[in-house]
């Protein structure tokens, strides 16, 4: 049972039947354990270097399985720094504010409410996913033979840091004119983050939907499914507003729409904030998802920055951002990341840093996108697929010659020069599943190919 809920980024599983209180415990000696053991040298002797933040969601089970983990971590000797029910991403900020030796979230982000789990952070906010310590701390979990006992000399503090948050939030945030957004919390953390943190901003005329946090919701907490952001769109013709925003459950991550209603592409986003990053910061590297458009890294080049290709997952962009100092980074599944975030993620300064873009202009966030919304793209498309491997060496053997060929995250064919198209398939990590992401330059084209891939691959199914 432990090890089902051990996932690739984080650990999530249906509460009580697959993730209960002792198996919190469990996970959270492991971690507390792992963590002591990054510390090296002097900073085994710093004292705020022997404390973890631990934060939850809205989650009616988030309460107990955050006690449990905070028993569990201090049973490894290590003290809590306890900062409530947050987002996400306030986690990443009370690491680094803090000088913590890492943090836990308590969440099962997009997931249905019987689900739960914990996203956890080493120091600095570094994520630690299966390839970066969580499959260490799985090791350790499991080789826990009696219940962790918390150590009576270690502590619990509170810590309410709203303060704080909300002005570093609030740096990215610049209004020039008045503007009329709607924004649905999806019945999630962004209910608590948009009033703490927006309510009181000049010039912000803020329609607020679905802010109730009872631990259920009126749709899916998962702005990537089309049918999630109907709210948003209805709400946003309703009330003529400049620009729409959906927030997942844990409020990590965000899915924008124009003053139209028209969803927004991510990575044709993350062109528009590139741009508006590097007019301040010239030259420097912006990270993204390489399923993103072409339109992502030929804004950048043009602009004389840095574009670089990353593997999907935020482990990787995150451990890219830091090692180059990226300036900015871009994901497809609506995560931004920022240089002055700590490198992180975080769904309200994605928010913030669209509503300054927008009000520093006259012109709606439709013309301001549609430069770059020059390719035709078939969006993630899934295929059932036994034989992941064997499909994959068909792709190589069938396009060798018409394009180039890479193997970064699962294989990516570029035959833009001079056949006008490329496309990437990577393989799920969790089922029997590849995902296929194809760009054209035309809309023509990209019907040709999409039927000449599903012919080899099969009829697309729906997927996570």
């Amino acid at each position: 049972m432990l090890s089902e809920v051990f996932k690739a980024y984080d650990i999530r599983g249906v509460y009580p039947r697959q993730l209960d209180d002792k198996i919190a415990r469990r996970i959270g000696c492991a971690t507390g354990l792992y963590l002591k053991q990054q510390l090296t040298g002097r900073d085994a002797s710093d004292p705020m270097l022997q404390h973890v933040v631990v934060g939850r969601d809205m989650r009616k089970s988030s309460p107990r399985l955050a006690n449990a983990l905070i028993h569990g971590l201090r049973a490894a000797d290590m003290n809590v720094l306890d900062v409530g029910m947050v987002d996400t991403s306030f986690i990443y900020f009370a690491i680094n504010h803090l000088g913590c030796a890492g943090g836990i979230q308590t969440t099962a982000s997009h997931n249905p409410p019987q689900y739960n789990g914990f996203k956890i952070s080493g120091r600095h906010a570094a994520p630690i996913g299966s390839t970066t310590g969580l499959d260490d701390i799985k090791r350790k979990a499991a080789a826990l033979r009696k219940d962790p006992v918390k150590n009576p000399d270690t502590r619990v503090e509170q810590r309410d840091l709203w303060d704080d948050y909300r002005q570093h939030v609030r740096s990215f945030l610049t209004l020039k004119r008045p503007l009329t957004v709607v924004a649905d919390a999806s019945n999630g953390m962004a209910g608590r983050v948009l009033p703490e943190v927006f309510d009181g901003v000049d010039d912000l005329d803020l329609i607020s939907l679905n802010l109730e946090m009872a631990g259920k919701f009126a749709h899916d907490p998962n702005p990537l499914v089309a049918k999630n952001m109907i709210p948003t769109q209805q709400a946003v013709r309703k009330h003529k507003a400049d620009l729409g925003v959906c927030f997942d459950g844990d409020a990590d991550r965000c899915i924008l729409t124009d003053e139209n209603g028209d969803i927004i592409g991510c990575d044709l986003l993350g062109a528009l904030m590139a741009k508006h990053f590097l007019k301040s910061h010239p030259g420097q590297p912006v990270v993204y998802d390489l399923r993103s458009s072409k339109a992502l890294m030929e804004t950048v080049n043009d602009l004389g920055g840095q574009p670089i290709r990353a593997r999907v997952g935020h482990v990787f962009i995150k451990q890219i951002m830091r090692e180059l100092n990226g300036l900015f980074g871009a994901e497809l599944s609506g995560h931004s990341y920022f240089r002055d975030n700590f490198y992180a993620d975080s769904g309200f300064i994605t928010f913030a840093t669209a509503l300054t873009i927008l009000s520093n202009t006259t012109r709606p966030l439709s013309k301001l996108i549609k430069p770059f919304a020059r390719y035709a793209q078939s969006g993630e498309t899934n295929f059932e697929v036994e034989d992941k491997d064997e499909m994959i060496a068909r792709l190589r053997k069938t396009y060798r010659g018409r394009g180039e060929i890479d193997d970064l995250d699962g294989i990516t064919i570029d035959a833009m020069k001079p056949e006008g198209w490329w496309f990437n398939v990577r393989k799920s990590n969790t089922e029997p599943m590849l995902r296929l992401n194809l760009e054209t330059r035309n809309a023509k084209l990209l019907s040709t190919m999409l039927a000449e891939l599903t012919e080899m691959m099969g009829q697309p199914v729906e997927g996570h």
